[in-house]
């Protein structure tokens, strides 16, 4: 049972590594707040089991579901990344409002607040499949490091601390803005795919803002710009989570307790290390 429970929490740890990430690449390194990544991660979630469900192998569902969170990225960028500061995140949190009620009420494909449940597995065994998505992340982070340091990952970087001085130097920022987004996306919704084989089951809730808020803790509290951060934060906070459901006794205080704790964690961090643990700017 003790091996189950933490097959099942690396599982979860590596699936939240991915999203993190690809938050912290549109955040931390081009200074992008899309407030609604988590929308990716559940249209990912959902391509993929509808997909599978309807008879489809896994890895082209896994593919696909990156590919369409990918187009939905590139489509939300083409018409907000011109928009600056609060004006884009204000678009960006609208995209969650019609998430959630394309999901609830486009019952024939969705089965609305019913959900999708008998998800198949993409692998019977739990270790192998936690080692697989380990594999995943793993390699996420290694392409995440390539890029960040690559020609690519420096223009990203330069739109973040000036977007105008890298449009005067002769960079196409929109096209670097919309490039990033499909990026962050794609991977978002290969995520939510893992996450969907996971719990075979899926339903509205994925895209509730609790959802994001520990995905944005998580990043601050590890750092912008910052890959060790990401995986520290990420860890971190997962550790706390656990062990609040072994030292909290009744169920029903369970959440309150949890994003009491998650805020106080937070704040301490912001107090003694303004950046996060490993940031490298402002949050």
């Amino acid at each position: 049972m003790i091996h189950d429970f933490f097959i099942q929490e690396f599982t979860f740890f590596f699936i939240y590594l991915i999203i993190v990430l690809s938050f912290n690449l549109a955040v931390g390194f081009t200074g992008m707040v899309n407030l609604g990544h988590m929308v990716f991660v559940g249209v990912g979630a959902y391509v993929s089991a509808i997909l599978t469900l309807g008879g489809m192998q896994w890895y082209f569902a896994l593919l696909l579901a990156g590919l369409i969170s990918a187009a939905l990225g590139i489509l939300m960028a083409a018409v907000t990344s011109r928009l600056k500061g609060d004006y884009f995140q204000i678009v960006t949190l609208g995209v969650i409002f019609i998430a959630i009620a394309v999901s609830r009420n486009w019952v024939s494909l969705t089965r609305g607040a019913l959900g999708l449940p008998g998800i198949p597995d993409i692998i019977k065994s739990n270790f192998y499949y936690m080692a697989f998505v380990g594999i995943v992340s793993v390699l996420f982070v290694l392409l995440f490091h390539w890029l960040v340091n690559s020609e690519t990952g420096k223009i990203f970087q330069a739109i973040r601390d000036d977007e105008t001085a890298t449009a005067v130097l002769g960079k196409n920022t929109y096209f670097y803005k919309i490039f990033l987004m499909a990026i962050s996306t794609f991977f978002a919704g290969i995520a939510g795919s893992l996450m969907a084989h996971q719990i075979n089951f899926i339903d509205p809730s994925i895209f509730d803002l609790e959802q994001f808020i520990i995905i944005l803790f998580m990043l601050i509290v590890g750092g912008l710009a910052s890959i060790k951060g990401t995986i520290i934060g990420t860890l971190l906070l997962f550790v706390v989570i656990d062990a609040l459901r072994f030292l909290v006794v009744a169920p029903e205080i369970i959440g309150p307790v949890r994003q009491m704790s998650l805020l106080i964690i937070l704040l301490v961090v912001l107090i003694f290390r303004p950046r996060g643990l490993f940031g490298r700017v402002d949050v």
